[in-house]
């Protein structure tokens, strides 16, 4: 009898991946994908509890890979807030592409409502906290409710706006996903062009000045 494996977090991704991709389906249990990859059912789950959770980890290192290849390049953390979000979103949908066939498997249940897929669940927490980490201009409130409701607001809209990213993404049928990228470019622009607090800094700024000189227009 051959000496069972000894396996690594990366390995049962890959073969996880590829027994749904040959077959259109999850392995009917752990022990059977063990048993056909030849290592013991326990290691399993010194990685994961579930197949489940091995579906919420494969985006997640989608996710991670992105990142690594962005701080691969020097210039990334040269780039202003939203030329960092958008390098970003090109580079993750590279890598979504790259893996299109098990995408499309993953989500290809709950397409019309990907916001209720359990398996994206890492991933949305861990995208919100990089958004958080941009540190997208907003309005200084000094009040502490109002600022947790602005970067819940930013954190939950950027959410939403990947999510109807990936959507446009799944439906594409533009050689090269080009109307993708199109898509991504505009509507990030359009994004931070609303964003763009400045101007109402500008007007807060006036507002304010004129309540502390009292201002007679009379």
């Amino acid at each position: 009898m051959a000496r069972k494996k000894n396996i690594t977090k990366d390995q049962l991704i890959s073969w996880y991946m590829e027994f749904v991709l040959d077959n259109n389906h999850a392995p009917k249990s752990v022990f059977n994908f063990a048993k056909e990859n030849n290592f013991e059912e326990s290691d399993f789950y010194k990685f994961y509890s579930s197949f489940e959770a091995i579906e919420e980890a494969i985006f997640s290192e989608f996710f991670h890979h992105t990142l690594k290849v962005l701080h691969k390049s020097e210039e990334f953390e040269t780039y202003d807030t939203r030329n960092k979000l958008l390098s970003f979103y090109f580079t993750f949908f590279e890598v979504l592409t790259a893996n299109r066939s098990y995408v499309v498997y993953a989500l290809k249940n709950d397409k019309k409502d990907i916001r209720k897929l359990k398996s994206l669940k890492h991933l949305r927490k861990e995208y919100t906290q990089f958004v958080e980490d941009l540190n997208i201009d907003r309005i200084e409130l000094k009040q502490e409710t109002l600022e947790k409701i602005q970067n819940t607001s930013i954190k939950e809209s950027s959410w939403i706006h990947l999510l109807i990213t990936l959507k446009f993404w799944l439906d594409d049928t533009s050689t090269s996903f080009e109307k993708t990228d199109i898509f991504i470019e505009k509507s990030i622009n359009a994004r931070f062009d609303l964003m763009d607090i400045k101007p109402l800094k500008s007007i807060i700024d006036f507002g304010k000045f004129i309540l502390k000189e009292k201002v007679n227009f009379n």
